[in-house]
Formats: C-alpha cells, sequence, structure tokens
C-alpha cells in the first residue's frame, strides 16, 4: 500500500510519519485478499493508495478537538473513493479512529464486491444448466426451427 501524507497546520517529525504508516498500512491485509487492487508485478502484490492528511484546525486553541485527520482510498477502476476523517484532541487518536472507520468502510466494500461476482456466478451456472439444444433452437410460428433450417 502506497501512502501519502500531507500535513497542514502542522510539522510532519518522523515518529508521527512512522505512526501513520503503521497504523494505515495495517490496511493492507484487507486490500490484497480483494479483486479490487491492481497486480504491480515490481512489488510482486497488489497496490492501492492512501491519500492521508492530518492538520490542526486552529493556531491557537490547546483544549478540545484541534487535530483533524482524513483518509481518501480511490478505488482502481471503480472511480469510488473511500473515505474517513476525525477530529479529537490528540492526532494520535484521530488517526486510530480513521483507521477503524476505513477498516469498517473496506469490509463493507469487499463484501459488496464478493456477493457482485458470487451473482454472476450464479448466472453464469445457471446458463450452463440449460440444455446446449435450447441456445440453438428458434422460434417461429408455433413450431421450432433448428439452426441450419
Amino acid at each position: 500500500m502506497k501512502i501519502n501524507i500531507k500535513a497542514t497546520n502542522l510539522e510532519l517529525t518522523a515518529p508521527m510519519r512512522e505512526y501513520v504508516e503503521e497504523k494505515i498500512g495495517g490496511l493492507e491485509k484487507f486490500i490484497a485478499n480483494s479483486e479490487m487492487a491492481e497486480w504491480n508485478p515490481e512489488v510482486g502484490k497488489p497496490t492501492i493508495e492512501a491519500f492521508v492528511e492530518i492538520s490542526r484546525t486552529t493556531k491557537h486553541h490547546h483544549k478540545g478537538p484541534v487535530f483533524r485527520a482524513e483518509i481518501n482510498v480511490p478505488m482502481p477502476g471503480q472511480g469510488k473513493v473511500l473515505r474517513a476523517e476525525a477530529e479529537q484532541w490528540d492526532i494520535r487518536v484521530a488517526v486510530d479512529q480513521i483507521k477503524d472507520e476505513i477498516q469498517i468502510e473496506l469490509k463493507k466494500y469487499n463484501h459488496s464486491q464478493n456477493a457482485k461476482f458470487k451473482r454472476g456466478s450464479r448466472l453464469l451456472k445457471n446458463l450452463i444448466r440449460l440444455s446446449p439444444m435450447t441456445w440453438f433452437k428458434k422460434e417461429r410460428g408455433g413450431r421450432e426451427l433448428e439452426e441450419g433450417e
């Protein structure tokens, strides 16, 4: 998983970068098993991008929810973006909260994609169950004709 981190009104320190990469990088296990990620031959596993923004909402307040974290995960080929955001009193708490929210979104998305795949498989299986003779017959005026007639 490729993680792009942007800091607004906040200095992005090395420990903060490591914390965000550790938390958001843990979501890779929900993506690796699904068909939504594009296969990257260089790395040898599927990759997907996550855009994380951490910021401080105000420069002069010290109490209350002054830190904000946001994550956007665009789904390749779908045109859909999974998104989560949180405002908390500590930036680490906000990152933990968006990780939990986006994890739920990824699970829902995986479930819906699997359901679509199974629905298509079920339809194909029903088509295969039909007799091959029914594929080549046409009805015309109450009697059935073979394809060659």
